[in-house]
């Protein structure tokens, strides 16, 4: 049904304390329109794990399109067809070049960096400015919020957290400035509000909306209803649902919120963040979601966990600390607990993945517009080795890719390499990044 009415793409509904975008509707395009336009956005995210991973249960079997799935990548098998493992990729700049022990510090900090950091535990932290904040400056303006920084492991910036680096370098992999790391927010109440509050909302009149246990649905109502009126079935269809999905994170939050009333001040648990690791995981990856599909950003990152994270997992049956466990010394028992670790991180994602391929995007999906990263800084934990890097790389970027592949590159092949070729992609063209030698090949063809 079309209604002859013409929404523009940045459209919002509005209430005192919320401004809502709005997902891609047909209203938005002429009516009959091309299916796939060159001009759709693409949107790219980064996913961090930290501590390396057991590189003998990640790397698949094979090459190029029949490739077999390993262990820790099973939970991927489902998108084969729309992702692609990528082996043989290195931050070089990520080891010691005569700074010595701090590899931690610099996985994170190299990771979207390609920079070796400035070895300091004082106010002079040095890195260089990461891919995502060079799309972020080139682009953000396109969108509400120029970038996102996500996480669920709280940790502080100043101080001295591996051996003489600064704690800032490992926990943010995003940094706007070569001296400004941009921390993720871990509360997801806070990125729900950075997201779809209002900016011009006082602190005092979203504690008294929270106080009343008003939804941020009931202050745009009025909008919603108005804008309904001039929808064809089609459309307030996709409104309905794009509304259920963010009033059903809303409701997840206000729920982690009385959960965590429930634990003692010394556990320090912030109001909005779910008691369950795997419930925080996949609220910050639903959030993510949103915000990809009512574009409110094209740009995100996410740090499953902080570098050196000593979190444990009692979830899977692993009662000790993440970061010891990974210098295992060969020890089976170590290595089998680790290995759990990383199958249940690819578990979180691939549920991100299945939610992007689920969200419509105008006649596509959020994963055939999307280029998503996963992977750590460090292959080997216990070596502490940054080549042949843990690299998944999800989505089709709106045609710029051809996922389905397992690509095994040359030994030290920089990373970086897979930032320029990304950023081209987005219509960004750089001359190089950190330690980058040129675009990474074999992204587009079956080469």
């Amino acid at each position: 049904m079309i209604t002859g009415k013409h929404l523009a793409r940045r459209t919002f509904l509005r209430g005192l304390g919320a401004a809502i975008a709005l997902p891609v509707l047909d209203a938005m395009t002429p009516a009959f329109a091309a299916t796939v336009s060159a001009n759709t956005p693409r949107r790219m995210a980064f996913v961090y794990v930290p501590n390396g991973i057991i590189m003998k249960d990640w790397t698949p079997a094979g090459a190029g399109a029949d490739f077999e799935f390993s262990r820790i990548l099973k939970p991927l098998e489902p998108y084969r067809r729309q992702l692609m493992v990528l082996s043989g990729l290195t931050h070089n700049t990520g080891r010691a070049l005569g700074d010595g022990p701090g590899d931690h510090a610099r996985a994170a900090a190299s990771f979207l960096t390609g920079v070796h950091p400035k070895k300091t535990a004082g106010a002079d932290i040095h890195s260089g400015i990461s891919v995502d904040q060079i799309a972020a400056q080139k682009i953000g303006n396109a969108t509400r919020l120029a970038s996102l920084e996500l996480g669920c492991e709280d940790g502080r910036l100043v101080g001295n957290c591996d051996s003489g680096y600064s704690c800032a370098y490992s926990n943010s992999i995003s940094w706007r400035t070569t001296a400004t790391p941009m921390p993720p927010e871990v509360n997801p109440r806070a990125a729900f509000e950075r997201l779809f509050g209002d900016a011009s909302e006082t602190p005092e009149a979203r504690a008294k909306r929270l106080l009343y246990n008003k939804s941020i649905l009931d202050f745009v109502a009025e909008d919603t209803e108005r804008l309904k009126g001039d929808l064809g079935r089609t459309d307030r269809r996709k409104l309905d649902e794009y509304l259920d999905a963010v009033r059903e994170i809303e409701r997840r939050i206000e729920m982690a919120e009385r959960e965590s009333k429930q634990f003692t001040p010394d556990m320090e648990k912030p109001a909005g963040v779910p008691v369950e690791f795997a419930d925080h995981v996949k609220l910050m990856f639903d959030l993510m979601t949103l915000a990809f599909q009512a574009d409110v950003t094209r740009i995100a990152t996410f740090m499953i966990c902080r570098e050196g994270s000593t979190r444990t997992y009692r979830e899977i049956g692993v009662n000790d600390a993440h970061h010891p466990l990974t210098h295992h010394r060969n020890n089976p028992e170590w290595i089998e607990k680790v290995a759990k670790i990383n199958g249940f991180h690819l578990e979180q994602f691939a549920y991100f993945v299945d939610k992007l391929k689920s969200t419509p995007d105008g006649d596509a999906t959020l994963l055939d517009r999307v280029m998503v990263v996963y992977g750590s800084g460090l292959a080997d934990g216990n070596a502490h080795t940054h080549n042949d890097l843990p690299v998944v790389l999800a989505g089709a970027g709106n045609g710029a890719l051809r996922p389905g592949r397992h690509v095994r590159y040359p030994k030290e092949t920089p990373m970086t390499n897979l930032y320029v070729a990304m950023l081209d992609h987005m219509g960004i063209t750089p001359e190089h990044i950190g330690d980058s030698t040129g675009e990474l090949e074999h992204l587009t063809d079956l080469g």
